[in-house]
């Protein structure tokens, strides 16, 4: 939440603050919950998750991607459409338990949304410059412009952070649709059983799909505060 202590103990944000940490850690422990549960489910076809994935994208008639191990934090597996190339985190990469094949399929579904030209998908990638933008300078700008008595300034600093919300928002459909797709691929083409494998990938998914609902939510909220405090909704302009 944008720099609290530059803004005083302003109840409603130190309020909004701790919301937003609540649905973070919740999220995240759902997620870390879920992944330990199913980390000890071994798939029945032995599958590690980079062997899954590219099952996965062989049976969807897909070829051109990579699939590599990414040494980065837990669970920091994602797609990159701009080299076609799956990341698959070393516990997910190697991995032979359902909830890494999930995880990897997810991954893969992304990939799918590449090769089939996915809206949404396609609209992510292209805010990824201008929401990267909003996160370092929508809040400086909003701060700038009230210590200047800017409202012009401020104005600028709210729309850039609301792009930040706006590619959250996109973001829920991508991921969702991503899952979807594992989830049916996962079942078609026999990677995973019916019953309790079916069910732990189901759950792995989503729960981290809750990551994204959180992060969504807390932007909003942040959103709606500094229009709230810039006088654009509630009738309420701060003076300070």
């Amino acid at each position: 939440m944008g720099y609290p202590f530059m803004y005083g103990m302003d109840p409603v944000l130190m309020g909004i603050s701790a919301v937003c940490l609540v649905l973070s850690l919740a999220a995240q422990w759902l997620v870390k919950s879920a992944f330990a549960r199913y980390s000890r489910v071994a798939n029945t076809r032995n599958l590690s998750g980079a062997e899954a994935a590219q099952k996965m994208l062989s049976a969807e008639g897909i070829v051109g991607v990579a699939i590599r191990r990414y040494n980065g934090s837990w669970l920091s597996d994602h797609y990159d459409p701009s080299s076609r190339v799956i990341n698959l985190s070393p516990d997910v990469y190697d991995g032979r338990s359902v909830a890494a094949v999930g995880i990897a399929c997810h991954e893969a579904g992304h990939a799918l949304q590449h090769a089939q030209k996915y809206a949404f998908l396609g609209l992510r990638t292209l805010l990824v410059p201008t929401a990267g933008l909003g996160s370092k300078l929508g809040i400086p700008l909003i701060f700038i412009g009230m210590a200047l008595g800017s409202l012009g300034l401020a104005k600028a600093g709210l729309i850039l952070f609301g792009a930040v919300f706006v590619f959250q928002l996109i973001t829920l459909p991508v991921e969702l649709n991503a899952s979807a797709r594992a989830k049916q691929a996962l079942l078609a083409h026999g990677i995973v059983g019916t019953g309790r494998e079916a069910a732990g990938v189901s759950s792995v998914l989503n729960a981290a799909a809750l990551t994204y609902v959180a992060a969504a939510i807390a932007s909003l909220m942040e959103l709606l505060y500094w229009a709230w405090r810039l006088g654009l909704i509630g009738g309420r302009r701060s003076n300070r």
